[in-house]
């Protein structure tokens, strides 16, 4: 279940949720490692199993959220509706989870550490986001061309 809000429905509380969400979503990543392309890459030879922490952790929190928010709160705390967005499991889904796991094995990072990095000073880590954002572009003009 995630909160929805119409696209025009912006105040200034939830622009300051928002950023204090991505401020500390940063802090986190940041104080955890996973900014440094080389904990990630040790994490991922099966060498330090500390992010696997981090990661459950924050699954844990995001499980428990999901759950309870919902059911304690008649409707988000700043606007809008809890919805439900349904997954699917496809060939489009595998293959794009195999290509993200192939760039975050071969560069160390993933887009939300790669943006956080930038504010350690990590000025290597833009090669990655130009990456990140060919991919992204790549994306959406094959989408495009399906459609057509």
């Amino acid at each position: 279940m995630a909160a929805t809000a119409s696209p025009s429905a912006g105040s200034a509380a939830q622009a300051l949720a928002v950023l204090a969400a991505g401020a500390l979503f940063g802090a986190g990543l940041t104080l955890a490692g996973m900014v440094r392309p080389e904990v990630v890459l040790s994490f991922l030879r099966a060498q330090d199993f500390g992010l696997m922490l981090v990661m459950g952790g924050a699954m844990g929190l995001a499980l428990l959220a999901y759950r309870v928010a919902p059911r304690a709160l008649a409707a988000p705390l700043l606007g809008g509706r809890f919805g439900q967005h349904v997954a699917t499991l496809d060939r489009d889904t595998v293959l794009g989870a195999a290509l993200f796991g192939v760039g975050w094995g071969l560069c160390g990072v993933c887009p939300g550490p790669a943006i956080a990095a930038l504010g350690t000073g990590n000025l290597r880590i833009v090669w990655a986001l130009v990456g990140i954002a060919a991919g992204a572009g790549l994306h959406g003009w094959w989408m495009a061309r399906r459609k057509a």
